[in-house]
Order: structure tokens, then sequence, then C-alpha cells
């Protein structure tokens, strides 16, 4: 399910990102546009992803996903409608690699969480998920692959 998880330092990465609010429910149904209205605004001002998209969760409740859906960016961008300049963030991270389904990744956190509090590590309160490889790579979603990063610190 996960790969052996590591702690690292990851730098933060210049990004274009967009902001959301939305009820869980509608996760399906925000990403593709909201990823495609990335590409739509970088392609506009002729700025070239610098790697595969991200979702920074700032918050995540059973209700709602408060996240920037977004893009690392070889240099800065300018605001385009919702599109923002912002960053991946970076700092002390525990990392792994998720493969399989969207609908698993609830419980791959679970256990990446788990992961990190028996090594001695306190979770922080936002996570990064970057995308690897998913449904534009074919339809077995065995292959489909998921970074996770969560800041943590030293209990």
């Amino acid at each position: 399910m996960i790969e052996p998880a590591q702690i690292l330092t990851v730098p933060p990465l210049p990004a274009a990102v967009i902001p959301l609010r939305i009820p869980r429910a509608e996760m399906p149904r925000v990403m593709r546009p909201a990823i495609e209205e990335l590409f739509a605004a970088l392609g506009a001002q002729g700025v070239a992803p610098a790697g595969p998209v991200f979702a920074h969760h700032r918050e995540i409740t059973r209700e709602f996903f408060d996240f920037e859906v977004g893009m690392p960016v070889a240099r800065a961008i300018l605001a385009a409608g919702r599109v923002r300049p912002g960053e991946r963030p970076g700092g002390l991270m525990a990392r792994t690699v998720y493969a399989g389904p969207y609908e698993g990744l609830g419980s791959a956190w679970e256990a990446f969480d788990d992961w990190m509090v028996a090594e001695g590590f306190i979770p922080g309160g936002n996570v990064v998920e970057t995308y690897l490889r998913g449904p534009e790579s074919g339809p077995d979603s065995s292959m489909w692959r998921t970074e996770f990063l969560r800041p943590v610190t030293r209990r």
C-alpha cells in the first residue's frame, strides 16, 4: 500500500495554485477542472510546469477540504482568475508513496500517520499529496502513485 517512509528536508517550490474550500464529496467533480485551469493559466503566461500536480491540504474535516491544488513552476506567475502565485511547502517532512486508487488515500494516510507516531514524530496539521501517476496514465489504478508529504517534529 505505502512504500517505506523516510524523514527528510524538502525545499519549498514556487507554484501556481488555486485555493479551494469544498465539501469532501465534491472533490471528484472539482479537481479535474481546477487542474485544467492551472494548465491554461500557465500556457497563457508561457510558464512551464516544473513538476506534477499537488494538493496542499491546510485543513481536512469530516465535511470539508480546505486546500490548494497547485503545480510547481519554472518561474513566477501572475495572478489570473482563480490562479495565484504560491508554493508547495517545504521543511522537515515525512515522505512516502502510496500505490493504488484514490479511494484508498484515507487508509494509506492513516497507516502513514501511525508510522510517524511509532517513529517518535508528531505529524503536522497540513499535508501534501503529489500526483505522480494517475488516471491519465491508464485505467489500472494499481499503477497510480501518490507521494505523501507531512511536516513533522520530533517528540
